[in-house]
């Protein structure tokens, strides 16, 4: 990691140090390289140290009962990777963690992070306030999730990402990613979003969404 990426890092961004390079020098950890599409954790693996990205990006996928792949999200640097199963009596991966491209991952020990909370109250406290916001991601999730049409898990995703400013906006993921996302065929999907196109609720141009009819949209929740 590099001392810039501190900053940026939502678990580093509140550290009080004087010197960053001394820091990272300090920090007891081990650095490995990955190569695109090659497997960083399996589902059920140990978490006994915190994996921290700190270049490239990663995918999440979960392995369900019945055998489907269903993908969770995509993960930039820098970031941890499933920081809350790192304390869990539990503590098993939840998800395979696969590489998008060269990825670097520094892997620091748990007792390790026991010192940096123990020594740096902030760091504890931005470590906390992640795993909350990482509860609120999944139970979001979840609610997709539940919803039992394909329009409806639609619906639900699009307008996690409109803003009251903003009705269109950009979403990277391609359909077949998107459709591993929601756990459902990619011609079902391709489908549904040709409907909702046609039916003057949503507009779509390449990667980029926008809302026409957010009241008609809603109506796909129910």
């Amino acid at each position: 990691m590099k001392k810039e990426d501190l900053a940026a890092c939502p678990i580093c961004s509140k550290i009080q140090i004087d010197d960053a390079d001394q820091f990272l020098l300090d920090l007891k950890c081990s650095i490995k390289v990955y190569e695109k599409n090659e497997l960083i954790v399996r589902q059920g693996d140990v978490c006994d140290s915190l994996y921290m990205l700190t270049e490239g990006s990663v995918k999440t996928e979960m392995i369900t009962e019945n055998g489907n792949i269903l993908g969770i999200e995509i993960i930039k640097a820098p970031r941890p990777l499933a920081p809350a199963f790192l304390f869990s009596d539990n503590n098993h991966f939840p998800v395979d963690v696969t590489a998008l491209e060269e990825v670097e991952i520094m892997k620091i020990p748990k007792e390790e992070i026991m010192r940096l909370m123990m020594t740096n109250p902030d760091f504890m406290k931005q470590f906390l306030t992640h795993n909350s916001n990482r509860t609120q991601f999944l139970t979001n999730r979840l609610q997709m999730l539940s919803i039992k049409t394909i329009k409806g898990k639609v619906a639900h995703f699009l307008m996690e990402q409109e803003t009251e400013s903003q009705k269109s906006f950009s979403i990277s993921r391609n359909q077949t990613e998107l459709a591993d996302f929601f756990g459902i065929a990619r011609p079902s999907l391709a489908r549904s979003l040709s409907e909702m196109v046609q039916d003057g609720i949503i507009d779509i141009n390449k990667k980029e969404y926008t809302i026409l009819d957010m009241k008609r949209l809603r109506e796909l929740l129910v």
